[in-house]
């Protein structure tokens, strides 16, 4: 035989199909329709069937549009738990559901359609709505496809399909029979531009520029006044940033503990409260001032002042509201502007003036303001409290200000006739907020949040006054305009809508709808028109408990989780608990988890205006859906999370080291059987029972991360388990035992055994992750028998800790090799930089060890081949009582440990590349070492044969 070899056929090199370059955006869409064909959600949930439940209920999005990140990320974390739970051995049906109805839809239509509501009849409008939910519910339906989400799409829940919108009807039903429902004429936040009520979930704050003014409101019964001496000119001084407002004036209210000051200046003696003395002197730049004296707020009651412009008095009233914070501690009082100031009104019997009509115009009842906008009316205001030297101070001030959170315009407070749900009535709200302690809120902050959004809330505005909707089903008598409020005529109204759907309503007379026998309880009057209002879409979605949980026989009430973004908590969050509480008295949801909002690499926010709006549908095409999924869990996203080209960029960096890991796998299992192959775990080398203990803890950490929804830690874990753990060490040092020994020798094969169950555990912790990945990976992956017929990775089980291989007190012992390890990795590297050596196999180690305990851990048995675990060629170690000071230290780690790098000993091995003293041993294989050349023999044997 020839003394020269080509070897490279006789290594086992790796073979795999599996590319590295992932080709997500051309390769996902293959194993969708891999998905869809083989029916992979029926047949996940067949095999489930039995098991216990765990269910989460899907918040239902907005169809009016394509999906935005904030979708894909929602829909991301959803999918997640889902994969999570069904894995676990639960039975996890996921429903997914869409918000059809309300200004969400009617918003986007009428921008389309370019008209508005009084340009169509309700009937057409409503056809052309239910064509545009309908195109977008199926648009939307395939893009949350596209992001891997698996759920039912063929049966999904939609708030405009007959069942649902009878159950609405059914719930409202309940509510009135309960005593919750009633109209009433308060004030409510309006749109102006919408010309309609919008409940507090509607609401956004944005800053705006406003006016400040600070205004007097002098003194009607000055005699009511004790002074120290006589002044002729004393007010109250009050501040406003809604000087339109003033037109409905009725009071001014002060604090009744708050310490008031008569303060002398040279524009007159005007109460102040204490505390803003200082700062308003400042401002207003009163040059000559004294405190005459000072007084308490609850002493100045029931007297009356005069209004700057209107030919009225303004009564002083008292409130625990009024701050000393801002303003002057004067409120003023205009009753059909806000909540508070009608509380107030009520309180006191005072007039609730509301001269303004549904856009924010003002009527006859405004007077010489009557025609004007709220805007226009500001600008008039302020120049006849000039004129009139009513006006002290005025600037222009940013302020963060109510919003209508579809058409973002600015929203005012509008005393009308609505409907509304008493939180109240029964103690709902105090039963809720203790309530809310049974929930287990994530993160915690929710809990906090919610009770203090139900403490502080109003009673729920429920009507709408929209064409896109759910009608409220009540009728008016003609004869005296009582309300017919009647929990059997309702529930006949939800029959009906379960056969035909809640156009009935606007198609049908009143006497189709209403049993021919029915009188108006006041007035016994037979004539009845019908409520044009619609209900809150936020009821509507609010009611899906009733709707979905409770109606759908595979689901169950209450939920397991809700989990949406952290605004939810003041919408369906709480319009959901207040529904259930007020219907079953007990909450949908055992479980709320709340995410952050999408912003841009800046933390902005996004939109249009700023050009930093990225869609889902740019990231996919480019980087694939998997990429996306892992951005969502890139951080923690239970804050805003930022996404920027460079941050995509980064997680597919991350992807690409996930991938590698499997690829280098995979492609080392090419003839690996795990039938056959397997070696039992006594058997396995060390090393290798090292890193299925590094893979159990991993495992362990996983799950745990898992159940607690810390799915950016189950990130991270990975992500340093495959670059760190097995990249930068167990891999490299396999490849020389998994290329170069004998194919199936018990060292190959151990290597192997191990790589086999890292990657039967890795490939099942990511499906939840990324699930197109994982399922290429199963589709490249050796299968035990009792896997033959599994044709996807989702229908496997989520792996449980094996306690075998957790070896605490191995994983322990190996803890300092990796710390020697390190040491050695940078003495070497130093001779690399010094270009003294190449390759590490160049090198041989002398380690100088002056610790028994040290040097015995590192002479184990276990450890017998350090050299392989170092990466070099030989290694000696030493046992010295002092460590030699031309060696290389690092005290810090290891004080007993010192190494030197010398060049290795022998030659380089044309085989495996090791340098050893035994090549050229062989006269047949002269270019090879002694191991090499004991394979090389078997090879020749096993040809021979």
């Amino acid at each position: 035989m020839s003394n020269k070899f080509d070897y490279k056929d006789t290594l086992n090199l790796p073979q795999t199909d599996f590319p590295m370059k992932a080709n997500l955006p051309q390769k996902e869409p293959q194993i969708l329709e891999f998905w869809e064909k083989n029916e992979i959600y029926k047949k996940i949930r067949e095999m489930r069937k039995g098991c216990p439940k765990y269910i989460l209920h899907d918040g239902p999005p907005y169809a009016n549009g394509d999906i935005h990140l904030g979708h894909a990320l929602n829909k991301t974390l959803k999918d997640i738990v889902v994969r999570f739970y069904t894995m676990k051995g639960y039975d996890v049906p996921f429903i997914p559901g869409w918000d059809c109805h309300g200004l969400p839809v009617e918003h986007q239509l009428f921008k389309e359609l370019g008209i508005t509501k009084h340009e169509i009849s309700q009937i057409e409008f409503r056809k052309k709505a239910y064509d545009y939910a309908m195109k977008y519910v199926n648009i939307q339906r395939e893009e949350f496809k596209r992001l891997g989400i698996l759920a039912d799409f063929s049966h999904p829940y939609l708030t405009l399909q007959p069942s649902y919108e009878a159950e609405i009807i059914r719930s409202f039903a309940t509510l009135v029979e309960k005593g919750f429902i009633y109209k009433g004429v308060k004030p409510v936040n309006w749109c102006i531009n919408c010309e309609t009520a919008l409940a507090e979930a509607e609401v956004e704050y944005e800053d705006r520029v406003s006016p400040s003014i600070y205004v007097k409101f002098e003194v009607v019964d000055k005699g009511k006044i004790r002074l120290n001496h006589t002044v002729e000119d004393i007010s109250f001084l009050v501040w406003t940033t809604t000087p339109w407002t003033l037109v409905s004036n009725v009071a001014v209210a002060l604090h009744p503990d708050l310490y008031y000051c008569w303060v002398e200046t040279e524009k007159g003696v005007f109460l102040i409260v204490e505390e803003r003395i200082s700062l308003l002197k400042e401002k207003i730049g009163f040059k000559d001032w004294k405190i005459l004296m000072k007084v308490k707020g609850a002493s100045f009651e029931g007297i009356y002042l005069r209004h700057p412009f209107l030919e009225r008095n303004s009564l002083v009233v008292l409130a625990d509201f009024v701050s000393k914070e801002e303003g002057t501690g004067c409120v003023h009082i205009a009753p059909g502007h806000g909540e508070e100031d009608y509380q107030v009104a009520k309180q006191y019997n005072l007039p609730i003036i509301m001269p303004l009509d549904e856009k924010g115009i003002f009527n006859k009842e405004a007077g010489r303001f009557s025609g004007l906008d709220v805007s226009t009316a500001n600008n008039k205001i302020i120049k006849e409290l000039k004129e009139s030297k009513k006006l002290l101070w005025e600037e222009s001030i940013v302020h963060s200000y109510p919003h209508c959170w579809r058409c973002k315009k600015p929203i005012i407070f509008r005393a009308t006739s609505q409907w509304f749900m008493d939180v109240d009535h029964l103690s709902l709200r105090r039963k809720s907020m203790e309530k809310v302690k049974e929930v287990r809120w994530i993160p915690s902050v929710g809990e906090n949040r919610i009770v203090g959004m139900l403490e502080t809330r109003p009673d729920w505005c429920l009507s709408r006054q929209r064409y896109w909707g759910v009608p409220i089903p009540v009728f008016y008598c003609e004869q005296c305009g009582e309300p017919l409020l009647d929990y059997k005529i309702i529930m006949g109204i939800a029959e009906l809508f379960e056969k035909e759907g809640a156009d009935l309503w606007f198609k049908k007379d009143t006497f189709e709808l209403l049993p021919p026998e029915i009188n108006c309880p006041k007035c016994k009057g037979k004539e009845f028109r019908k409520e044009t209002d619609i209900l809150d879409v936020w009821f509507e979605s609010g009611v899906s408990h009733q709707a979905v949980l409770k109606k759908e026989k595979e689901l169950a009430f209450p939920a397991d989780l809700y989990l949406e973004g952290s605004d939810q908590h003041r919408g369906w969050f709480q319009t959901s608990l207040l529904t259930s509480m007020g219907i079953d008295e007990i909450f949908p949801f055992k479980g709320v988890l709340t995410h952050g909002f999408v912003v841009d690499g800046e933390g902005r926010k996004m939109s249009k205006s700023l050009g930093n709006v990225i869609s889902p549908e740019e990231i996919i095409d480019k980087f694939g859906a998997d990429v996306l999924r892992l951005w969502a869990i890139s951080s923690d996203f239970t804050e805003d999370i930022r996404i920027s080209e460079e941050i995509i960029e980064r997680v597919s960096g991350v992807y690409r080291k996930w991938r590698n890991t499997a690829k280098f796998i995979l492609g080392n299992l090419y003839d690996f059987d795990p039938n056959r192959d397997k070696v039992d775990y006594n058997l396995l080398l060390p090393i290798d029972k090292w890193a299925l203990a590094r893979t159990e803890e991993l495992l362990k950490e996983v799950l745990f991360s898992y159940k607690e929804f810390d799915f950016h830690r189950v990130y991270r874990l990975i992500y340093q388990f495959c670059v760190i753990d097995m990249s930068a060490i167990y891999l490299d040092i396999l490849k020389d035992r998994l290329y170069t020994y004998y194919k199936n020798s018990l060292e190959r094969r151990s290597a192997q055994t191990a790589l086999f169950e890292i990657l039967n555990i890795l490939l099942r912790i990511l499906a939840p992750l990324i699930p197109f990945t994982a399922e290429e990976i199963w589709k490249h992956f050796p299968r035990e028998d009792r896997f033959k017929e599994i044709i996807s990775v989702h229908m496997l089980d989520m792996p449980e800790p094996n306690p075998l291989w957790l070896d605490e007190e191995l994983l322990k012992k190996w803890e300092l090799i990796w710390k020697v390890r390190d040491i050695v990795m940078g003495a070497i590297e130093k001779l690399r930089m010094e270009k003294i050596i190449g390759d590490s196999l160049e090198a041989g180690l002398i380690f100088y060890i002056s610790e028994e305990k040290l040097y015995r851990h590192l002479k184990d048995k276990d450890f017998s081949d350090l050299s392989s675990i170092f990466l070099v060629s030989e290694l000696r170690i030493e046992r010295v009582e002092k460590i030699p000071l031309d060696v290389f230290r690092d005290e810090e780690k290891l004080p007993h440990f010192g190494v030197k790098v010398i060049k290795a000993s022998g030659n380089k091995c044309a085989r495996c590349w090791n340098y050893s003293l035994s090549v050229g041993n062989n006269p047949n294989y002269l270019d090879i070492c002694d191991r090499c050349v004991k394979v090389m023999e078997m090879i020749e044997k096993e040809d021979n044969s």
